[in-house]
């Protein structure tokens, strides 16, 4: 019974997505295959340079430039997420995509950082978001980035 409840969420997620009121971003989606997030996260180096397509809802979008979103697949709390980065200006996300439903592709990237950068990194997503960081927090390495590198999207209004 819960895999036919989630067959027919998914069913029911895809065609939305699919519905004319759906707005495409930069170079639009034509991969037909989804890889899940969680598989990505799972095994990111068997995914690092492939071109790969995901969907899920918007969990978050950059506040100052829209150059990036945040999908997650679900929407509780501990939903797997993966961000989705774009070049500054070329494709803006608006922030009035969060909650929505989102297909997007690109290539799977992993920037390596030395502690310091991350730490930077980290304190720059705080402060877009208001919140407090304590670089304290930060473990021990290695650190990097997981990311895809957007080459376009839909988005479901």
């Amino acid at each position: 019974m819960k895999k036919i409840s989630l067959f027919a969420l998914g069913l029911l997620a895809f065609a939305s997505l699919l519905r004319a009121d759906a707005k495409n971003y930069g170079a639009g989606v034509k991969l037909a295959e989804t890889t899940s997030v969680a598989k990505i996260l799972a095994d990111p180096d068997a995914y690092v340079g492939k071109k790969v397509r995901i969907e899920g809802q918007v969990a978050d979008v950059c506040p100052m430039k829209g150059c990036w979103m945040e999908l997650a697949e679900g929407s509780d709390a501990n939903a797997s997420k993966l961000r989705i980065k774009v070049d500054d200006g070329v494709i803006v996300f608006p922030v009035t995509a969060k909650g929505k439903l989102a297909v997007a592709e690109g290539v799977v990237e992993a920037i390596p950082m030395t502690k310091e950068k991350y730490v930077a990194w980290l304190s720059h997503l705080a402060e877009e978001s208001g919140r407090k960081f304590d670089p304290a927090t930060v473990g021990n390495g290695p650190f990097r980035i997981l990311q895809i590198r957007g080459t376009g999207a839909r988005i479901t209004d």
